[in-house]
């Protein structure tokens, strides 16, 4: 019942971020080899070296598994009419927004991490828009964007 959420928060979760998840989907499908080089490098088109399959593997269940959580958050968020619901789907992701980001941050090592201004388009979506995510997910669930409003539920008429 994402309709029930502040419109901070309900724009971010059921339009921003599917269609971030989109891009996590398609990246490794149009070009694996770029998307495997572009996930702690920053490489020019002209230098992407071709990966061996097992990398190309990876990479490709990697975009699969993005799919899978675009098609999860919709079913959630547009399908489900309990808010304890959508409550948990957010508390599951932004404990998987720690763990990205976290993960992420210790391969690219101290001085790559702070290094923002160098990040490529896969870094900040890795680290950048993740950590907005987890953040909008901690400020709703900590009530910072308000209450939710109330479910509006349909009265029979009587004669």
């Amino acid at each position: 019942m994402a309709s029930q959420l502040p419109a901070f928060p309900r724009t971010i979760f059921t339009i921003v971020e599917p269609i971030s998840l989109i891009g996590g989907f398609l990246g490794p499908f149009i070009d694996p080899d770029w998307f495997i080089a572009s996930q702690l490098d920053n490489p020019e088109a002209s230098t992407v070296v071709p990966r061996d399959d097992n990398a190309r593997l990876v990479a490709l269940q990697l975009g699969n598994a993005y799919g899978l959580l675009f098609l999860l958050g919709v079913a959630v968020l547009y399908t489900s009419t309990e808010l304890k619901v959508v409550r948990n789907y957010l508390i599951a992701l932004w404990i998987a927004d720690i763990s990205h980001v976290g993960v992420t941050c210790w391969l690219l090592g101290y001085d790559r991490t702070v290094d923002v201004v160098s990040w490529n388009a896969v870094t900040w979506g890795n680290v950048g828009f993740t950590a907005f995510l987890c953040l909008t997910r901690t400020a709703y669930l900590l009530g910072l964007f308000g209450p939710d409003s109330k479910a509006v539920t349909a009265s029979k008429k009587t004669a």
